[in-house]
C-alpha cells in the first residue's frame, strides 16, 4: 500500500486504545458477531461504525449514515454513538463535511437533508 503523504501525521493523531478500552471493543464485536442474523454487510458495516467512531466521533458518523442506519448499527452493536463515541474524535477535522458544518454551524440541518454540503463523506 502506498502511503499517503499525511500518513505519519494522520497515525500521530489517531486515538490510542488502553487495554480496557481494546477489551471493551473486542467484546461488543464479539457479542455482536455472535449474536447477528441477517445480512454480513449490515453486520460489517456496523463493526467498521465501531472502528470509525472512536477515531472520528459520533458527529461524523452521522454525516456518513442516515438516522436510520446509524439506529440499525447500534442495534447490532447494543451500544448508543452518543454514549460510546466523542462528539469528535481526533480524526475528525480530517472530515470535509465535519470542517465545514464548524463553520456553518448547521449540523443537524445538514445530517436531515436540509443542507447540503458537497463531498462531506470525503476525507483528507
Amino acid at each position: 500500500m502506498k502511503q499517503s503523504p499525511t500518513f505519519k501525521k494522520n497515525l500521530k493523531n489517531q486515538k490510542k486504545f488502553s487495554s480496557q478500552e481494546l477489551t471493551r471493543n473486542d467484546e461488543i464485536a464479539q457479542t455482536a458477531i455472535a449474536n447477528f442474523a441477517g445480512d454480513l454487510g449490515e453486520l460489517e458495516s456496523a463493526l467498521g461504525m465501531l472502528q470509525l467512531g472512536h477515531q472520528y466521533g459520533w458527529r461524523v458518523l452521522y454525516l456518513l449514515h442516515s438516522k436510520a442506519t446509524i439506529r440499525k448499527y447500534e442495534s447490532i452493536l447494543g451500544i448508543s454513538v452518543k454514549d460510546e463515541f466523542p462528539e469528535a474524535g481526533p480524526s475528525a477535522e480530517r472530515n470535509n463535511g465535519y470542517r465545514v458544518i464548524q463553520k456553518l454551524g448547521k449540523f443537524w440541518k445538514v445530517v436531515s437533508g436540509e443542507e447540503k454540503i458537497e463531498g462531506k463523506r470525503e476525507v483528507q
